[in-house]
């Protein structure tokens, strides 16, 4: 039974339509929604999903008020757009790459997004604002050293995938020298720091990261078609008229960009970027990049995450980045193992 439908606008342009990934997208986008209700309402102060809705609409009393949209709501708001924005990162490296594992976590831009941080961290006693930087630019210097090294008459897969672990392993050399060097005070602080966590998280992390995002996601999205050609490889793609170059170092600066933004607001989450494309990808049966259902899908799972590590483990809270560590690590043994029975590592 097919599920694609194309469907065409009064201007003449024609969008392909899968019902399947469709629904998904739409079944994800109420699990997000009904789990950051949840999330919101969850504390030592707990408030129940209408009362927190009441309070979304200013229609609570200045207690909810407080509680919600000063102190949790900006948390969620920056879980739902870590989340989103590793999801659509690891999408595009995979897609780029055409390779499973070809996703930030393993080619090092949160390791080097990570430097970038502990380098303002123990050499400067940056500010806040100023690792947050740091992050940032350590995530595109590390973005364009792999792409660098990578280029041979243009990037292919595994060799993106090989300089990029590379990359990552040198670059982990650096962070655990810089901890070395540091006093107790900034390597407790840098070591918080790299586990990955919304806690404390407010408004001044909200608006960058959503300004960010408000530019690069619809880029992104206007370029899915050329992203599709290429995952045919690069021939096919030039013969159908896409510039192969221009559109893969266009979508890498994108991905780099929010993967970098997304480590410099929340720390380094780990395997968020690897998870969310795959699963998306089984969830909707779909061929091609599934850039939004990954979006969503990336979001989804911080935002549980976040929720799992304030709820199941009492008053021990974990950082989000341990419960996340922790699933996507079960979650890349049974991705090479699965990957192995098929003959394709």
């Amino acid at each position: 039974m097919k599920t694609n439908r194309a469907v065409r606008t009064p201007g003449g342009l024609s969008v392909r339509l899968d019902a399947r990934a469709l629904t998904v997208v739409v079944l994800l986008l109420l699990a997000v929604l009904t789990a950051s209700v949840v999330l919101i309402g969850t504390g030592d102060f707990p408030i129940p999903a209408a009362d927190v809705l009441r309070t979304l609409v200013g229609e609570g009393n200045a207690g909810q008020e407080f509680i919600v949209t000063e102190l949790r709501l900006p948390r969620v708001v920056v879980g739902l757009l870590v989340g989103a924005s590793l999801g659509l990162g690891g999408a595009l490296f995979q897609s780029i790459s055409r390779n499973p594992l070809g996703s930030p976590d393993v080619l090092g831009l949160g390791q080097g997004a990570t430097a970038g941080a502990l380098t303002m961290i123990v050499l400067f006693s940056g500010s806040a604002n100023q690792v947050a930087l740091g992050a940032l630019a350590g995530g595109l210097v590390t973005g364009f050293a792999i792409y660098a090294l990578a280029w041979k008459r243009g990037v292919h897969g595994y060799r993106l995938v090989l300089v990029g672990i590379g990359v990552s392993a040198v670059v982990t050399a650096v962070n655990g020298y810089l901890l070395t060097k540091s006093d107790i005070v900034d390597a407790a602080r840098a070591v918080v720091w790299m586990t990955g966590s919304l806690d404390g998280r407010d408004w001044d992390q909200v608006w960058p990261l959503l300004a960010l995002c408000a530019v690069l996601v619809p880029l992104v999205l206007v370029n899915s078609r050329g992203l599709r050609m290429m995952e045919m490889g690069d021939d096919v793609s030039y013969a159908l008229g896409v510039r192969v170059e221009r559109v893969r170092l266009l979508l890498m600066l994108s991905a780099v960009l929010l993967t970098a933004s997304a480590t410099a607001a929340a720390g380094p989450v780990s395997f968020v970027a690897l998870t969310a494309p795959q699963l998306a990808r089984r969830l909707t049966r779909s061929p091609g990049p599934n850039l939004v259902p990954a979006l969503v899908m990336g979001a989804t799972l911080l935002v549980t995450a976040d929720w799992v590590s304030q709820r199941a483990f009492g008053a021990d809270q974990l950082p989000v980045g341990v419960v996340t560590g922790v699933l996507g690590g079960v979650y890349l043994l049974w991705l090479l193992v699965t990957e192995r029975r098929a003959g394709r590592i």
